[in-house]
Parts: C-alpha cells; sequence; structure tokens
C-alpha cells in the first residue's frame, strides 16, 4: 500500500472516530438530559450535585472493570498533575450548579455562552492558538443563536455574578487542560478519565450533600428512594458514562472550542425534544433562535473542515534541482551561499521546529 493511500485511510479513519464521538456525546447528553428531568420534575430528586458525584464514581468503577479486563492499559500521569485537574474538574461542576441556584435561568444562560469567547481569549493568549476572522464569525452568529432562543430574564445580584466569573474561569481552563493534557503527555480520553475521575468523584461526594442543601434547603440523605427513583438514578448513571467518556473523547480530538460549540447544539436539541415529548412551551422566538444557532454551527462545521483541508494539504514541496541547476549553485560565491542560509524558507524552517518542542501539562500548574 502506498504512503498516500495509508494516508488517505488514516484521515477516513480519523474523521470517523471524531464523528462517532459527536454522536455518541449528542445522543448520550440529551438521554440523560430528559432521565435527569423526570428524575428532578416528576420524581422530586432535586440533589444535582450529589448525582453528579454518583455518575463520577460510577464511571470511575465501569473504567475500573473494563481497565482489568484489558479493554485499555493504564497510564502513569504525574501525580500533582492528575490531582490538580481532578480537583479543578470537580471544583467546576459544582460551580456550575451554584451559577445556576444563585442566578436567573437567563444569567445561567448567559454565562455558559461567555465561556467560547473566554476559552478562545484564553488559548490565544497561552497557548498562541489563532482562530479566523470566518470562525468569530460563524461563533458570533452560534452565540446570537442560542442566546435568542434560550435566554429570558437577565437578572443580576453580587454573588450570582461572583460565581459566574468562577465558573466561567474554571470551566474554561478544565476544558483547555483537558484537550493539553491527553495531547503533550501522550495519553488517551479512557486514560486520563480514569486517572482523573477519583478526585473529581471526591471533591463533589463531599461537597454534593452540602450545596444542594444549600440550593434546595433538602437534605439528600432524608429523601424517600422508591424502587422507580433508584432505578433512574441507575439509568442516569449508566448513560453518565458515555457522557464523561465522550466529553473526553470530543475535547481530546477535536478542541474545547468545538466541545462547546457542540454543547449549544445539545442545548438546541434538548429545548426541540422538550416541546415535542413533554410538551414544553415554545414560541416563535425559540424556533427563530434555534434556526440561527444552526445557521451558526453550519458555518462554524464549514470553515472549520475547510481550514484542516488546507493545513492536512500543507504548502506544495520546492521542485527538485536539476544536476546542472545544482552545479551552478556550487558555482555561486560565498556571499550567495550566505543569502541562501538566511533564506525565507529556512527562516520557515527554523519556526516550524521551535514550535515543535513540547511542554508538560505540569507547568500549567506551577506556572504563576
Amino acid at each position: 500500500m502506498s504512503s498516500s493511500t495509508a494516508a488517505t485511510t488514516d484521515g477516513a479513519a480519523s474523521r470517523l472516530g471524531v464523528a462517532g464521538a459527536l454522536g455518541m456525546s449528542v445522543t448520550s447528553s440529551v438521554a440523560i438530559v430528559i432521565c435527569n428531568k423526570y428524575l428532578i420534575s416528576t420524581l422530586g430528586f432535586f440533589f444535582a450535585t450529589t448525582l453528579t458525584s454518583w455518575h463520577l464514581m460510577v464511571t470511575f468503577c465501569t473504567l475500573y472493570v473494563a481497565q482489568r479486563l484489558r479493554f485499555f492499559e493504564a497510564k502513569p500521569i504525574d501525580a500533582r498533575t492528575v490531582v490538580s485537574f481532578g480537583l479543578l474538574n470537580g471544583i467546576s461542576i459544582g460551580l456550575l450548579n451554584l451559577c445556576l441556584g444563585f442566578n436567573s435561568v437567563g444569567f445561567y444562560q448567559m454565562t455558559k455562552l461567555a465561556i467560547i469567547p473566554f476559552t478562545m481569549l484564553l488559548e490565544t493568549i497561552f497557548l498562541s492558538k489563532k482562530f479566523s476572522r470566518s470562525i468569530k464569525a460563524s461563533l458570533m452568529v452560534l452565540l446570537l443563536g442560542v442566546g435568542i432562543a434560550s435566554v429570558t430574564d437577565l437578572q443580576l445580584n453580587l454573588l450570582g455574578s461572583i460565581i459566574a466569573v468562577l465558573t466561567i474561569a474554571a470551566t474554561c481552563v478544565s476544558q483547555i487542560l483537558t484537550n493539553q493534557i491527553q495531547r503533550r503527555l501522550k495519553v488517551s480520553s479512557t486514560q486520563l478519565l480514569y486517572q482523573s475521575s477519583p478526585y473529581q468523584s471526591a471533591v463533589l461526594l463531599v461537597t454534593g450533600p452540602f450545596v444542594d442543601r444549600l440550593l434546595t434547603n433538602r437534605d439528600v440523605f432524608a429523601f424517600s428512594y422508591t424502587m422507580q427513583v433508584v432505578a433512574f438514578i441507575v439509568l442516569s448513571c449508566s448513560i453518565a458514562v458515555c457522557v464523561n467518556f465522550s466529553t473526553f473523547l470530543v475535547i481530546g480530538t477535536t478542541s474545547p472550542v468545538t466541545y462547546q460549540v457542540l454543547g449549544h447544539l445539545k442545548t438546541c436539541l434538548i429545548l426541540s425534544f422538550g416541546y415535542v415529548l413533554l410538551r414544553d412551551p415554545f414560541t416563535f422566538r425559540n424556533v427563530a433562535g434555534i434556526l440561527v444557532a444552526i445557521f451558526g454551527m453550519g458555518l462554524y462545521s464549514f470553515f472549520s473542515v475547510s481550514e484542516s483541508r488546507k493545513k492536512a494539504e500543507g504548502p506544495s514541496p520546492p521542485l527538485p534541482l536539476s544536476s546542472s541547476q545544482m552545479g551552478e549553485k556550487d558555482a555561486e560565491p560565498l556571499l550567495g551561499g550566505a543569502a541562501a542560509k538566511s533564506s525565507p524558507w529556512n527562516e520557515a524552517k527554523g519556526v516550524q521546529s521551535f514550535d515543535e518542542v513540547p511542554r508538560t501539562a505540569k507547568t500549567a500548574f506551577t506556572r504563576p
């Protein structure tokens, strides 16, 4: 098999894998929202933070069994990195629940919309990542559509605003690190989730009951657990395994920004399913916002694929020199040789090799 055919096959397999990860993420996320909505609205189980800690605990147990059965190989990661990463992820989940509890639904949605531009800002400043005007414009259309569809009231308060800022910061950093740790330490999404989920679960197991009591004024340990409630909790935890796995997989194979775009697609789908299945109120504003958001997602996908193909193709290689040209080049004076050494082509090569020097994810935690 030729190298070009092998490269084409690998590219097709990679695209298929990314499409599968995106599909799993959307399907599992919509399923768990419907399941949790029934659990909260119909069965009265309002303890979202504690439920999330159970999700992560079941995810870890599932991955532990899979690892023991040799479905994947556990790869050791620096303890300081994985503990810090796990704690940060757990804190970001807790802050998201607090943000919803201390703010109106509209302000909470605005907080989620702000994650994309702040993620782009952080990646631009600290990772020197460039975003084209086309990508920025398509994201603006997307955010506008989601805002029209989901943001209703905007009630501000000081404590809620502080929690919202902390939520944005923690979420952006944790998702960027999810991507960077996988890329720089050469670990898979499964390996990273397996190593970090115990710490995420521990944070929420300890703080969850207190956060839920603060938000709902109810005690999770005093709740009446009927068979139906237990069955839906087990179902929710089972779906959460797919949600957590696909989250790490999508961020690792694409980018934090793409994952956030996918999250807004889920929001549109959830609004639509809520109307179709649960008969939630639906207005012209919701329809118009969803259509604008889908248009923005289409633009983002188109520009992302186009730019990825351009990067994959790269600059065309220089034409080989003939023997006569090589002879003429060898006969050039020393001044010409010096000019050739300082040519833009050689400088560009130097820049590429400099960019390829990896940094460890550990520096992200030790840097002031």
